[in-house]
């Protein structure tokens, strides 16, 4: 039979997964405003008719 591990590492490993799940959404939330972002300044760049 296994040696049951203590309730305090247990709680540590869960919340090590939430702020992992937690900063990876952050990461996601800042790229896709960034991307957002490009797209609008792209559209705006395309207006503007440069002769080169």
């Amino acid at each position: 039979m296994p040696q049951m591990a203590p309730l305090w590492w247990e709680t540590l490993f869960i919340m090590f997964l939430l702020l992992y799940l937690i900063m990876n959404i952050m990461i996601f939330w800042t790229k896709g405003n960034k991307l957002i972002n490009k797209k609008s300044l792209t559209k705006s760049f395309k207006e503007l008719n440069w002769k080169f």
